[in-house]
């Protein structure tokens, strides 16, 4: 019988062996730094996610979460805690929907790296973009607020909010190229002929008229936690790859969803949407446009080319990752399986944009 992501990924489970925290040290660090804080406290470990380890902490009045680096030999930029706290430390006060955030630990001694607090959202988190258990309704009205929550993403002054410095405007696709290609290679374990084929032609091909604002990086359905009831987001999660870039980066990245194929987890393609309730590929892009003032998004088929390049960089570097022992999941090895069809699938889009 196979488990589903959403029992796969959902809720906690007891700390494992090798992700043990020295839980005094925690305690009395926790006590000194977080407004509020008061012992008992009790350790969890989230089920869901590959990259940072992250916890939640439990004491009688409120529940924490905590997220820190992995120990052992990391990428070059990778697993950046401290950006994450900056810019959800800057989001917040606008009152767009992310956790509090309460204290950063850059004192490895505590527990053997670096970590930051915030507090627990209580809400749904969903990994299955067809949404099994939701009305038609509710499921359109949830990805209209997704899409709206981007775009007030993407229309946030950065600047005025302090994170004029977390990023270099302009030139956002070829340094992204570029990154991605070291880490890559950095991380590779196998010779991939399109992976090599894309990083000669992507640089080459890159859209005119980039603009600059806060871009999520990972933004998808299991990176956010809706209401409890109502079908709005009230925190976006996991905030590793965020930067200053452009915005179409991490829309056509969203947008993807609707394009690859269905995997039972953010992905729908395949799928009818109109009885489901859920916008097509061409009612989200107008939506986008309509909130953020854009006439259209020409050379889709460029970005989502770039989208899955940089997705099968990211799932290589996870493979390096258990390669060097350094994989916080024991999902990992499920995710390396995407590498292939995933360079496959950039190549694809590539050859339909003129390559």
């Amino acid at each position: 019988m196979t488990t589903s992501p959403q029992d796969a990924f959902s809720g906690v489970k007891p700390v494992e062996e090798r992700h043990r925290l020295d839980e005094a040290a925690l305690a009395l660090w926790l006590e000194a730094n977080v407004e509020g804080f008061a012992c008992p406290l009790t350790l969890n470990q989230f089920k869901g996610g590959q990259s940072n380890p992250t916890y939640q902490l439990v004491t009688p009045k409120r529940k924490y979460v905590l997220r820190k680096k992995p120990g052992g030999k990391l990428l070059p930029s990778a697993h950046a805690v401290d950006r994450e706290y900056r810019v959800i430390s800057a989001l917040h006060p606008t009152g767009f929907p992310v956790a509090r955030p309460y204290a950063l630990c850059t004192d490895n001694s505590i527990v053997g790296a670096m970590f930051y607090v915030m507090e627990m959202v209580e809400g749904r988190i969903i990994w299955d973009g067809a949404m099994p258990d939701a009305a038609p309704a509710h499921r359109r009205a949830v990805y209209e607020h997704k899409i709206a929550t981007l775009a007030k993403l993407h229309t946030t002054d950065y600047a005025a909010i302090g994170l004029s410095d977390y990023g270099k405007p302009g030139n956002y696709f070829a340094r992204q190229i570029d990154r991605w290609t070291k880490q890559y290679k950095l991380s590779e374990t196998e010779t991939i002929d399109e992976m090599n084929r894309l990083m000669e032609w992507l640089p080459a091909t890159i859209p005119p008229g980039e603009t600059t604002s806060i871009v999520h990086g990972d933004y998808r359905l299991d990176n956010m936690v809706l209401h409890p009831s109502e079908p709005r987001v009230i925190a976006v999660l996991d905030w590793e790859l965020s930067t200053l870039g452009d915005p179409l980066a991490d829309f056509t990245y969203y947008l993807m969803n609707w394009v690859l194929p269905r995997d039972a987890r953010s992905s729908l393609g395949g799928l009818e949407l109109e009885p489901l309730g859920i916008p097509t590929h061409e009612e989200v892009v107008a939506r986008y446009c309509t909130l953020t003032g854009r006439e259209g998004i020409p050379a889709l088929d460029w970005y989502f080319a770039y989208n899955a390049f940089r997705l099968a960089c990211i799932l290589q570097g996870i493979a390096g990752r258990v390669r060097d022992g350094t994989a916080a999941s024991a999902h990992a090895l499920e995710m390396i399986k995407r590498i292939r069809p995933l360079a496959q699938g950039a190549y694809g889009f590539a050859k339909a944009a003129g390559m």
